[in-house]
């Protein structure tokens, strides 16, 4: 799903960018995220602020996507060296063969895909054996009070942090690590 145009500008501020540098990519590090040499698909990867931050880690390669043409188009004027940049919808990322990405990011953009559980399907299915997702979600209830307050206008229902949970299990994940703070999770999970 495309964002709103509210909250298009919402994600593209520097307040968003203060948020991702300072506390969600410092919690995934913490948890275990490395990148020296290693594949990186980001899901969701917005004006490509996330690339950045993720080739700090020095990866192999990394590739980003979004299902916003808009999106892709800030994040390639960004010129990040080694980073591509595709549009694509994240629950078919056939894009991609199967094992051929070391590590699945995803910045808090699970809720706004209709078929999230095909993303994690699909996450799983690209990663290769002893692969990581690190992936961050508001709980579904917050993102109802963000819409009342800031008239966002989520059409898919959000889901609990617990459906999230099982969800990740269900796609064949083991949750190593997990964090709840403020109506916020962060996982990080791996392919066995």
């Amino acid at each position: 799903m495309e964002l709103s145009v509210r909250e298009f500008r919402a994600m593209n501020n520097s307040f968003r960018r203060f948020l991702q540098r300072r506390f969600e990519f410092p919690r995934f590090k913490g948890m275990g995220l490395t990148g020296k040499g290693k594949r990186i698909l980001e899901i969701g990867c917005g004006s490509g602020y996330g690339a950045l931050l993720l080739r700090e880690l020095e990866p192999a390669w990394y590739a980003g996507i979004d299902i916003m043409p808009e999106q892709i188009d800030l994040a390639i004027r960004r010129e990040v060296p080694g980073c591509s940049f595709m549009t694509m919808d994240a629950a078919d990322l056939s894009y991609f063969a199967d094992g051929s990405v070391d590590t699945v990011v995803v910045f808090g953009i699970l809720h706004h895909i209709p078929e999230w559980r095909k993303v994690l399907k699909e996450s799983w299915r690209v990663l290769d054996k002893g692969g990581s997702l690190f992936l961050e979600e508001p709980d579904g209830r917050l993102i109802s009070v963000w819409d009342m307050v800031f008239k966002w206008g989520h059409p898919v229902r959000g889901f609990t942090l617990a459906e999230l949970e099982k969800e990740i299990i269900r796609a064949g994940f083991v949750i190593k690590k997990k964090k709840r703070l403020l109506g916020f999770g962060t996982y990080a999970a791996v392919k066995e």
